[in-house]
């Protein structure tokens, strides 16, 4: 019709009485061809009927010019049976085939306690991971951590002062008083380190004698070359590593490569002082780089006594990623938003030194966990750490399965795959970057908007498929599937939904976002529940049995599927 630079909108229209897909197209030509909109829906409906388009069987025209596609019954029929056999790779795409991705999220720091915010982080990286890689990437997965600086300072100061008097103090804190076999447990050997970072930070917060001693022990850290002291080091960094690979096992991730900032921290130290002439400047005995020459604002990169800051290693960290994967097509970082103003600061000094590097280098932030009622305190009085909440949550979910008939290794590791669920799809049901109120009993309900429901309704569809199978009613039987579709006249809404389980997967690909995913589960729980509620699905001696089986198997697929790609397990039963 000659219009070719009209920005038309398809989309899936919110009642389904109104097709499978609507678009706008006629309202945004018409003014360019000058007729009202009505007149061009038509004159574009006449057009699009005379090429009797494959799959559809009708288009229509609705208000003031909203034209509406409905598509074939053999359409779904097709879908429905596509589905089962291409299992897991259903939903897949080759849109990133053949690169390389790089994904660093996480980032807890050894010395210190697992938070809420690497919780926070681990959900939005290892979904993002398992999306890119559906969409046909090789991935890999990365861990920052932060070895040396001030925390860590605290930590060896804290486990050196630290006495059996201290200790006795706090006996409900640590279960053995006695370092020496506290040593040989892992668990206690993690609680004095704990305790020996809670003290240390407590006294250099005092600014007294005890601030200058752990700046100074921060220094002989730094340089390495104490050998009690990095002794000290190697045993506390272990202690927290092991215990970091245990959270992650329960998360189910699994890094390819962990970095730490004693191992970039040099070369980055190097090119801040090779770069110092024209894009790092002295002030105050600091090297500073000017941000607002760029419209950001500055940021010091090695502070007035020498010691390099987290800036300076992050230009060591991301040189050091492309040094030994020069062939990845992009390095992705997550973190929380609040970092992400340092980040812009610390990729334009990159940008200036390494454009590429900086080029094929991604920030995604994420918003912040909080919790419903303002609650910042787990159900034993601690403050919550991203394991104390994990654990709070199991115990929850272990009361709401108590009366399963189940053994007790079965009820417990159900438990931690309905807990990790419920936290997980709490975090990615939200928009990327804003912030998640956490609701400890919705969050583990097992009907409405919940990770739990999702798995129930996994659980439920795979059950009748097996209960299927028990009866003799094959789903998969090409013929007896046919005759089973003809004598099931009406296309259900659960079929008019799971068709677009692609199109939510290529779109949580390209906005780097998981929320997409989380509301469309929901949308095919939800009427998959409604026709199970009002359809007999098997039974032997009804013809459209078959049909009715193929479309609970599909839904168990794209919802495994869908959940997977979420870092959500599906349990065996429920």
């Amino acid at each position: 019709m000659g219009v070719t630079d009209a920005k038309i909108a398809i989309e899936h229209p919110e009642d389904l009485n109104f097709g499978d897909y609507s678009t706008n197209a006629s309202l945004v030509a018409s003014k360019k061809l000058g007729l009202n909109p009505r007149q061009t829906a038509e004159k574009i409906v006449e057009k699009l009927n005379a090429k009797n388009i494959l799959q559809v069987e009708k288009i229509e025209i609705a208000g003031p010019g909203f034209i509406n596609f409905y598509l074939q019954a053999d359409f779904f029929e097709i879908e429905v049976k596509n589905i089962p056999k291409l299992g897991k790779k259903y939903g897949s795409n080759d849109s990133r085939k053949g690169e390389k991705i790089l994904i660093e999220y996480t980032d807890p720091n050894p010395f210190k306690q697992f938070h809420i915010g690497h919780l926070m982080s681990n959900s939005v990286g290892e979904t993002m991971s398992r999306f890119i890689a559906f969409a046909g990437a090789e991935v890999k997965r990365a861990c920052y951590s932060g070895d040396v600086g001030l925390h860590v300072a605290k930590a060896i100061w804290g486990y050196q002062k630290l006495d059996q008097n201290y200790l006795a103090e706090k006996k409900d804190k640590v279960p053995v008083y006695d370092r020496e076999v506290a040593m040989l447990s892992h668990d206690n050997e993690g609680a004095f380190w704990g305790l020996a970072y809670t003290f240390g930070s407590s006294e250099y917060d005092k600014e007294g004698a005890e601030k200058a001693e752990i700046d100074q022990l921060n220094k002989v850290i730094f340089e390495g070359k104490d050998e009690e002291i990095m002794k000290l080091h190697k045993a506390g960094k272990a202690v927290s590593m092991k215990h970091f690979e245990e959270i992650f096992k329960k998360l189910g991730t699994k890094f390819d490569r962990y970095y730490f900032e004693s191992e970039v921290v040099k070369d980055g130290l190097t090119i801040v002082t090779e770069n110092s002439k024209g894009i790092f400047e002295k002030s105050d005995n600091a090297t500073i780089f000017r941000g607002e020459n760029y419209g950001l604002h500055t940021r010091v990169f090695v502070n007035s006594v020498g010691v390099p800051t987290y800036e300076t290693k992050e230009l060591g960290l991301n040189t050091l990623k492309f040094k030994e994967n020069p062939n990845i097509n992009q390095s992705i970082i997550i973190t929380a938003h609040e970092q992400s103003d340092y980040f812009k600061v610390v990729l334009k000094a990159l940008s200036l030194i390494e454009p590429e590097v900086a080029e094929k280098t991604k920030h995604i932030s994420h918003g912040m966990l909080r919790f419903a009622g303002g609650k910042m305190s787990s159900r034993r009085g601690d403050v919550i750490t991203g394991e104390s909440m994990i654990s709070d949550v199991e115990e929850i979910a272990t009361e709401k399965i108590k009366e399963r008939v189940m053994t007790e290794e079965e009820k417990k590791k159900l438990a931690e795959i309905v807990a990790v669920g419920a936290i997980r799809y709490s975090i990615l049901k939200q928009e990327a970057g804003k912030d998640i109120i956490f609701d400890f009993e919705k969050s583990l309900s097992f009907e409405g908007d919940s990770g739990p429901y999702l798995q129930y309704t996994c659980v439920r569809a795979k059950s009748i498929v097996e209960k299927a199978k028990q009866a003799g009613v094959i789903g998969g039987f090409w013929n007896m599937f046919k005759t089973a579709k003809k004598a099931e006249t009406e296309i259900s809404r659960v079929e008019k939904i799971i068709y677009r389980f692609p199109e939510v997967v290529v779109r949580c690909q390209t906005e780097y976002s998981s929320h997409f995913m989380a509301t469309y589960l929901i949308e095919l729980s939800s009427e998959f529940n409604s026709y199970y509620a009002n359809h007999k699905i098997v039974d032997k001696t009804e013809v459209t049995s078959p049909y009715r089986v193929a479309i609970a198997q599909a839904t168990a697929q794209v919802l495994e599927n869908g959940l997977n790609l979420m870092g959500i397990e599906v349990p065996e039963k429920m």
